[in-house]
């Protein structure tokens, strides 16, 4: 099933344990059959999906998820969009960079937020 880009990226995220079925980690070599959930970390993400079936042959990425259940909560891609909202500062385009005054006033205002 494609979790990844590439086969390389997915060979390389199960020698780094970051795949697991049943609880333990996944060889890049190990055959997964219809209904077996898979745990993928992809981080902050942590995904599960079931298999449902295989294609035929190869098909478009677009298709894989006709032959795959995500599992995964909602909670867990809300704490994500969260992590990523928080993260991230938002400014128009062609505004330039913060003033001396203005950085001070963004400085203070993410040290009042760390207080709450």
């Amino acid at each position: 099933m494609r979790l990844f880009k590439s086969r390389s990226l997915a060979s390389e995220a199960c020698k780094a344990g970051k795949v697991k079925m049943d609880g333990s980690n996944v060889k890049a070599s190990k055959e997964i059959k219809e209904g077996d959930t898979i745990v993928v970390s992809l981080n902050p993400l942590f995904k599960t999906v079931r298999v449902k079936q295989f294609p035929k042959s190869r098909v478009n990425a677009k298709l894989v998820p006709d032959f795959m259940d995500d599992l995964t909560a909602q909670t867990e891609y809300d704490r994500v969009k969260l992590i990523n909202d928080a993260s991230s500062e938002y400014r128009d385009n062609g505004v330039g960079r913060p003033t001396k005054k203005q950085r001070r006033v963004i400085d203070l205002l993410k040290n009042s937020k760390d207080s709450w």
